[in-house]
């Protein structure tokens, strides 16, 4: 390093006399001659009544600076590091203080290492530019040559003794002066060159592009910051079924180098590993604190022996030329990001000689970053693990990854209008769900989806036709890739090799087999293959596919496997069809495992063939095979229509369901059913309930499909589909379902239910609930923690809660007006409600004590389930309150019967559920006599002889269960004249429409409807 840098900014003649301020004056006469003086004695700043404190000598440092960065020309380094540079030169000028040396000695060091002594003695500059710290270290070693300078005129000792060393140090300031006017240093031109490399990098790579795929309204062409998806990469560790590889210790792959310098990234074909080096390479830029090279292997090779690092730009075909030695100064200062590409798609010579390079380099340049990419089966575990790089491979995506990149991939593509319809499809469709899982497939769907106007092709198998022709030629055909390994085969051939492969797994019942397997299967392939690849064995045709098709892999030493199960099936089925093995594919139909590879076969199958296998279905006359087979429906273009006439007439019976048991039993079809369910368009508001649930109980077994479903019916206006959809939240992931379903639900007269910490937390990201029902031992005020808004909640449910036993915390809901109660026995007391304003009181199951519930006035709906004290209602219940709707459950009424229940006049319904007490006359005279009842309901077994039964002529409501028998039923309607409406909840029995017709015999004139449950 010259001491350049200062001296190019002032002149020796300006620097010298504001160094001098750091030293006393002379004495007078010659005091120094006899003997050296020792530096803490010579500073200014030391000691008592010194001309200068440490505050001046910082200011002095920082005239320095501020003048250097005045000065024409460029800037030495960023403004906005003044101050900083200014401190640490102050620091290192006070250092002079602390050096354990005389004049004498300090000439005799020179500059540089006298300047070093200051920079070991001040405390160390931490957080610098790289440009900041030249200027500091040359503007300390400018001041050290000034101050020698000082040294040698100061003393007439020392100028007669080192009057050689002052005259060659004079020379050597005039020519620093000079040279500085005339040359600028290579630092700069460097830094002048990074300033137009770094956005030609950012240009270059800052979009992805999508090969193989020739669609008419889809570019292939996407902006990186658009499409980008930060995957995850993990520690390669033993692969579990039906997922690309098993991972460990998980971590964002862009952050990867953050921990580790040396990387080696495996990744199946598609994963995101290119787009991933052009992410950093662009991050990288854009942050300017490293220098990125983006070194795609297949493009080195080709031009013989690969580059040196002077030589990485052209190699590389960029435009820009750079200073003599510049690539050379990055990576010999550490400053340099490498990231090769494509270990995979080279030779496995041209890999030997590609290990020789990187060790070269690695050795040569040490301390800068690495991320080699791969596929997993390209080079062997060990690679490179002498030279201390961590093995990673990037992990499938996952379901919210997957929804991330389809909602980026529409907002770039500008087509957000498809964007919801493909996320149901990737919920409700499994086999589609299972091929989404890497950036390449994802982008495929949608781009396939866009092109079709928002509709998947008629059956999928137009969705694998493309992703096979993309992995299996199209997608290296277009890279520019040349066969790897001598082992070229083409699309057909590959396709014969790899449909042997799957059926044979398919038959197994297995998702793997043993290297030595699939060898033999390939070696009886070979004279099929005869006039394409006769000059390959089986071995190496084996080898290529596993390192070049992408459906392919080895996960595990001596097992191949197919990187998703629905390739496995696709071709399966493929080869079964071509062989003609329809008889096999049906007699393993209700098998879970072949319900893909079935639906696969009426896809490959001709016309003929699939008007047979599904007949064939139909006639094993099981509800589960004949919604199978209507699922082959969307697999079949071209069919005969009675056959599909057929088809659709026999599932019409099974679908939508129209009760909860036929919902219940279409459930355990499995969740091939979740792609079949309807709606809501077209459905009843009863059909569509059904509906949602049979969704909701196929969730535990596959929960996307079945929140594909449910998010279709969120906007639904019936309370009884809203409340299915409110009351199956414990069935899924609580944060996903709160988003996808939940929030969108109209708040009216429903409730939501949180029973777990992770429900909690989601409630606070949705919009505020009105009513809101907490479910376990729980405090008060952690309740009221769990809400966004605790003044929005009126209704509040407390349920199963054993721990409560006071409401006095409930005033951190200001505006409740209504409190249930159910299985909170320890609860002591309601007097804490008279301080608000409950109108709804329900205590449905019994509490320690009723206490004050005769003063709560405001109350207008009560419902009480335990034993009342007194001898009649008054006695328990608040006579001032203006009740219109009263319950009264089991034993409420063993004591008081329904005795003094005039005294609420304005009472307009009344309920009656499982009274362990029977009516008696007098308490049916109460009801008969009451001027403002209306509507009566009556639940669980008959609470009363129906002889007792007088005239009511003021009910017009009733609601009773299907269990009352018919002579019950016609004695109550003969007892009410005004009937106009009768609910009768089935509990559970079936009801047909035999049921209706005889219903209404026993209740002419009145309005007759079925509560399903």
């Amino acid at each position: 390093m010259e001491p350049t840098v200062l001296g190019g900014r002032l002149a020796s003649a300006v620097v010298t006399p504001l160094l001098k301020k750091l030293f006393t004056p002379e004495a007078p006469g010659a005091g120094l001659v006899d003997r050296p003086v020792r530096l803490k004695d010579l500073v200014s700043f030391r000691g008592e009544k010194r001309s200068l404190g440490e505050k001046d000598v910082g200011k002095l440092a920082a005239y320095l600076v501020s003048e250097a960065l005045a000065s024409p020309g460029e800037p030495p380094f960023p403004a906005t590091e003044g101050q900083a540079v200014a401190h640490a030169l102050g620091a290192r000028l006070l250092a002079f203080g602390d050096l354990d040396m005389d004049d004498v000695q300090a000439v005799r060091l020179g500059h540089r290492e006298l300047a070093a002594r200051l920079c070991s003695a001040a405390p160390r500059a931490e957080g610098l530019s790289t440009d900041a710290d030249y200027f500091l270290d040359s503007a300390t070693e400018w001041s050290c040559l000034q101050i020698l300078e000082f040294f040698t005129r100061r003393s007439t000792f020392l100028a007669r003794t080192l009057v050689e060393q002052s005259r060659a140090q004079a020379r050597l300031i005039a020519r620093v002066d000079e040279l500085l006017t005339r040359h600028p240093r290579p630092h700069a031109c460097d830094t002048a060159f990074e300033r137009r490399y770094l956005p030609y990098l950012i240009q270059r790579h800052d979009h992805i592009t999508i090969y193989g795929i020739d669609l008419r309204d889809s570019p292939d062409r996407w902006p990186l910051e658009a499409a980008y998806l930060s995957l995850e990469a993990a520690t390669p560790g033993h692969p579990a079924p039906d997922t690309p590889t098993a991972v460990l210790d998980r971590l964002p792959a862009d952050e990867a180098l953050n921990s580790h310098d040396r990387i080696l990234l495996r990744g199946d074909a598609g994963s995101g590993k290119t787009t991933l080096v052009q992410w950093l390479a662009v991050a990288t830029a854009r942050d300017g604190d490293r220098v990125p090279y983006v070194l795609p292997l297949r493009t080195l090779v080709r031009t013989g022996s690969l580059p040196s690092p002077a030589e990485f730009l052209t190699a590389l075909g960029c435009p820009l030329s750079p200073p003599d030695g510049w690539a050379e100064r990055v990576l010999a200062d550490g400053r340099g990001l490498l990231l090769v590409d494509g270990l995979d798609e080279i030779q496995t010579a041209d890999r030997h000689r590609t290990r020789d390079w990187l060790l070269a380099l690695i050795h040569s340049y040490p301390g800068n970053r690495w991320l080699l990419t791969s596929r997993p089966t390209a080079v062997r575990p060990d690679w490179l693990s002498s030279e201390d790089f961590r093995e990673l491979v990037l992990a499938p995506m996952q379901r919210l990854e997957v929804t991330t990149f389809v909602r980026r991939w529409h907002r770039a593509a500008q087509a957000r209008e498809y964007e919801g319809q493909l996320l149901d499809a990737l919920r409700s469709k499994r086999d589609l769900a299972r091929i989404a899982t890497n950036p390449l497939m994802c982008g495929l769907i949608c781009a396939l989806h866009r092109e079709r106007r928002g509709y998947l092709p008629t059956g999928r198998k137009e969705v694998y036709d493309a992703a096979l022709s993309m992995l299996l030629a199209r997608r290296d055909r277009e890279r520019g890739m040349a066969a790897v390994d001598g082992g070229e085969l083409g699309e057909e051939a590959q396709l014969e090799i790899l449909q042997r492969l799957a059926y044979a797994m398919v038959l197994s019942g297995r998702a793997e087999m043993s290297v030595g397997t699939a060898e033999g299967i390939v070696e009886r392939c070979l004279p099929v293959l005869a006039t394409t690849s006769g000059r390959l064995d089986a071995s190496t045709l084996l080898r290529t596919l596993l390192l070049r098709s992408g459906l392919l892999r080895q996960p595990a030493e001596g097992v191949v496997d197919f990187v998703h199960r629905t390739f496995q099936d696709y071709l399966g089925a493929r080869y079964a069809i071509e062989e003609g093995h329809l008889d096999v594919l049906v007699g393993h139909a209700d098998d879970a495992q072949w319900e893909d590879v079935v639906r696969m076969a009426v896809g490959h199958a001709r016309p003929r063939e699939r008007g047979l296998l599904l007949r064939q279905l139909l006639a094993r006359d099981i509800p589960r095979l004949t919604l199978l087979a209507l699922a082959c429906l969307e697999h079949a273009a071209a069919l005969d229509p009675t056959v599909r006439l057929e088809v659709e007439e026999r599932a019409a019976a099974l679908i939508p369901p129209r009760t909860t048991r036929e919902a219940l039993a279409l459930a355990g079809a499995g969740p091939l059913v979740l792609e079949l369910l309807p709606g809501p368009e077209g459905l009843t508001a009863l059909e569509a309930r059904c509906v949602t649930v049979t969704a909701s109980v196929l969730g535990t077994a596959e929960p996307v499909g079945a929140i594909g479903v449910l998010r279709r019916y969120r906007d639904h206006p019936a309370l009884a589909v809203r409340r299915q959809l409110a009351g199956s939240w414990s069935r899924f992931d609580a944060g996903e379902y709160a988003t996808e379903v939940l929030d969108h639900l109209t708040r009216d007269r429903l409730f939501v239910v949180c029973e777990s910490a992770e429900q909690r937390a989601a409630l606070r990201l949705m919009r505020p609930w009105r009513s809101v029902a907490f479910r376990g031992s729980l405090a008060l005020h952690e309740m009221a923690d769990a809400v966004v808004e605790p003044a929005a909640v009126n209704t509040l449910s407390l349920e199963r809660n054993p721990a409560l036993t006071s409401l006095e915390k409930l005033s951190a809901f200001p505006s409740l007006v209504g409190l249930w109660i159910v299985e909170c026995p320890a609860v002591h007391g309601l007097e804490p409600l008279s301080e608000l304003t409950v109108t709804d009181l329900a205590v449905f199951t019994p509490i320690a004590d009723l206490t004050g519930l005769d003063g709560l006035h405001s109350l207008d709906h009560l419902s009480i389930g335990q034993r009342l004290n007194g001898a009649a209602l008054p006695d328990a219940l608040p006579t001032e309150a203006r009740l219109e709707y009263l319950y009264l459950g089991h034993n409420s009424t063993s004591a008081t019967g329904l005795r003094g229940l005039s005294q609420w006049p304005g009472l307009e319904a009344l309920c009656l559920s499982s009274l362990s007490t029977a009516l008696t006359a007098a308490d049916w005279r109460e009801i008969a006599e009451h001027p403002a009842l209306t509507s009566l309901s009556l639940y669980g077994p008959l609470p009363f002889p129906e002889y007792l039964v007088p005239e009511l002529p003021g009910i017009e409501d009733l609601r009773v269960p299907a269990s009352y028998g018919d002579h019950v039923l016609q004695t109550l309607a003969a007892r009410m004249p005004r009937l106009r409406k009768v609910l009768i909840r089935s509990d559970g029995m079936h009801l047909d429409p035999d049921d209706l017709a005889r219903h209404a015999e026993l209740f002419p004139g009145a309005q007759i409807k079925y509560d399903r449950g």
